[in-house]
């Protein structure tokens, strides 16, 4: 009876994976056949252009910060510019879903989802002070000992209070999870005695504050937040940092024209580097804005590490997460695949 009782199980979750890709398969043929920005329509040429900005920090201090580029921007384009500015990464991304932003300033998944699935083109990538190509994830905790070495983290992270980022956040929390906790077999979300999810500055504070044992970060805020909070700063240690993560992007709806596109890629290429009062005040702008140099030209391809990146997590956590039997888990496998194919093949897409 148990035999009949399993082979009925297996049988029944192979049809249900089969069922899955043939739908998958269809809904590919669609996508191809009618894109999802087929029928969108180009906004109003006197329409503003809505600006939506990577909450890093406060969501008033991030738009101070950008207020005096977006105010040239608006200039350099001949048309207005309002801004977006929110608290949060899923509040940034409701936003571009609803189609309630036209430009904005985004890093790996964010950014990457919004080129594959809402209609956004890259059109340049910042370039920090130091000249690196990216930035690195941190793992910040009190210098004060018991809970102060990534062995004893590794080791017994039920002890640990975790500070986070959002699900979203690149530093926050992907690429930790993907280079350190699950090599370690440690799940973020599930295996810390308590979690709070923030920003890097607020997470940095809850540790420095004894709210939290560890948080995430990354090289750039925190020499940011060591500047602003030296005090806070001075009782943190760095336990563990990543490879170089690519820097983040300014991408732009589809539907605008391409002339419109390369007007915005010509004015961020060059804001910041001219000479005379002009330039050197636009540099105090970008030192305001996370410490940056300013932007390089840049499309599509530039996401393909953000891409690697997403798919190695997605198929790390199909490996080692519990299944019904194999089969549940090779479809799965095998979604995450043709997921990765059909982004590698947008980001082909490197028009202006």
């Amino acid at each position: 009876m148990q035999s009949s009782v399993r082979h009925f199980t297996e049988g029944l979750a192979a049809l249900q994976a089969a069922s899955a890709a043939v739908l998958r398969l269809a809904s590919v043929a669609l996508l191809l056949a009618f894109p999802p920005w087929a029928g969108a329509q180009a906004p109003a040429p006197d329409a503003p252009v809505r600006f939506g900005i990577l909450p890093l920090g406060g969501a008033f201090e991030s738009r101070s910060d950008w207020d005096p580029l977006l105010a040239e921007l608006s200039r350099a384009i001949h048309r207005p510019v309002s801004v977006l500015s929110v608290n949060s990464y899923e509040a940034l991304e409701q936003a571009i879903q609803r189609d309630e932003v036209d430009m904005a300033f985004l890093s790996g998944k964010m950014a990457l989802d919004a080129v594959t699935q809402r209609r956004m083109k890259v059109v340049a990538q910042v370039v920090r002070h130091d000249g690196l190509p990216g930035y690195r994830a941190l793992l910040l905790s009190r210098k004060a000992p018991p809970l102060n070495t990534l062995k004893n983290l590794l080791d017994q992270p039920d002890r640990w209070r975790l500070a986070r980022g959002e699900k979203q956040s690149v530093s926050g929390f992907i690429v930790p999870q993907l280079q350190l906790f699950l090599p370690n077999h440690i799940a973020m979300e599930t295996r810390f005695q308590s979690e709070i999810v923030g920003t890097h500055q607020t997470n940095a504070l809850a540790v420095a504050n004894s709210e939290a044992d560890v948080a995430t970060n990354n090289s750039a805020d925190f020499e940011r937040f060591r500047l602003r909070f030296p005090a806070e700063a001075g009782r943190l240690q760095v336990l563990w940092e990543s490879e170089l993560i690519p820097h983040a992007q300014i991408v732009v709806r589809r539907e605008y024209p391409a002339e419109l596109r390369s007007r915005v890629q010509a004015f961020l290429t060059a804001y910041g580097r001219g000479k005379g009062p002009r330039g050197d005040a636009e540099r105090v702008v970008l030192k305001s804005l996370h410490d940056l140099a300013g932007f390089v030209a840049a499309d599509n391809s530039s996401l393909q590490p953000a891409a690697r990146l997403a798919y190695q997590l997605a198929k790390q956590n199909a490996v080692t997460a519990q299944w019904v039997n194999d089969a549940a888990r090779q479809a799965r496998l095998q979604r995450i695949e043709s997921g990765y194919a059909e982004q590698v093949s947008v980001l082909k897409d490197v028009t202006p």
